[in-house]
């Protein structure tokens, strides 16, 4: 099935929709959201992309990061791809919106209004093997070390996003 993108100007207000593909070719601002979900140590969770992604395959990132459909909330859109790719459900809260623009290699691009909503998970997950390879817990403090070790193991959206979480939050 062909996936669409909801375009939309710095104020959020729709432009029209784009083959997902073709606005990642273009590099055209398009919504998204992001989620971050803890353990009860704090500790967060990160998921590696399934090898057979069109970009950014086998690459660590935070829990869920996707497009919202024309329909869709942001919200609405976080809680269908946390079932869709980890098989989970779990209570979310936005903590902030923020526009971003990084060169994810082959000529593409993700340009992205993009809603963060933060959650917290304990039980089993039942990943879609499509979109997830792995899932694991990692402190934050293991989480620095390992990117400023090996920046190319993460995909290159979380390494903004999760700079613009600290600086929301001052972990």
């Amino acid at each position: 099935m062909e996936e669409f993108v909801v375009l939309v100007n710095p104020e959020d207000q729709v432009l029209g929709l784009m083959e997902k593909q073709q606005a990642h070719i273009n590099s055209l601002l398009h919504r998204a959201f992001s989620v971050f979900l803890f353990n009860s140590k704090g500790e967060m969770l990160l998921q590696k992309r399934a090898s057979g992604k069109y970009h950014s395959p086998l690459k660590w990132t935070n829990a869920v990061c996707s497009h919202p459909r024309i329909e869709e909330t942001y919200l609405e859109g976080a809680q269908r791809r946390l079932k869709e790719e980890l098989g989970i459900e779990t209570e979310l809260s936005e903590k902030f919106s923020f526009i971003y623009k990084a060169d994810v290699g082959n000529g593409l691009w993700e340009h992205e209004l993009d809603h963060v909503f933060v959650g917290t998970f304990e039980d089993e997950f039942q990943l879609n093997t499509n979109e997830v390879e792995e899932v694991r817990y990692i402190s934050i403090e293991n989480l620095d070390k390992e990117m400023s070790e090996n920046p190319e193991d993460f995909t290159e959206w979380f390494k903004i996003i999760l700079d613009e979480y600290k600086h929301h939050f001052n972990s």
